[in-house]
């Protein structure tokens, strides 16, 4: 009897947490994604951007994007806090390498949506 009790009150957060996976809707590159890294990034890390020189970080495409800079990838599909992509958006770093360098702060909104979107796969959709 105590061994059915152990497993239930053990399976109790792995049930809370799959039950709360449906809650947001998925999370699109092209739809969600794109758009906040035009509206921000693009500026400096087109090829010949200051961001990309500085870096290697070319964002020109999704595959460009997941390639990452020449330090290595900065987006771990499923992990957003690994992925210095989102540590670098939402603040996470020193303010001096915080991104958008030397513009206003990404929304708290396009900050969760691009944490959403790694930790649901960063998928190419």
């Amino acid at each position: 009897m105590k061994k059915i009790v152990k497993s239930a009150i053990l399976g109790l957060p792995v049930a809370l947490l799959l039950a709360g996976c449906g809650k947001y809707a998925s999370v699109s590159y092209e739809k969600d994604i794109r758009p906040i890294i035009d509206k921000h990034c693009v500026e400096c890390h087109l090829n010949g951007g200051q961001g990309h020189v500085a870096s290697g970080f070319l964002i020109e495409s999704y595959d460009s994007l997941m390639k990452g800079t020449k330090f290595g990838p900065v987006v771990v599909a499923g992990d957003p806090l690994s992925s210095s992509l989102y540590r670098l958006v939402a603040g996470e770093v020193d303010k001096s390498i915080q991104m958008p360098h030397g513009k206003d702060p990404i929304s708290d909104k396009e900050i969760e949506t691009i944490e959403r979107w790694i930790a649901q796969g960063a998928k190419n959709n």
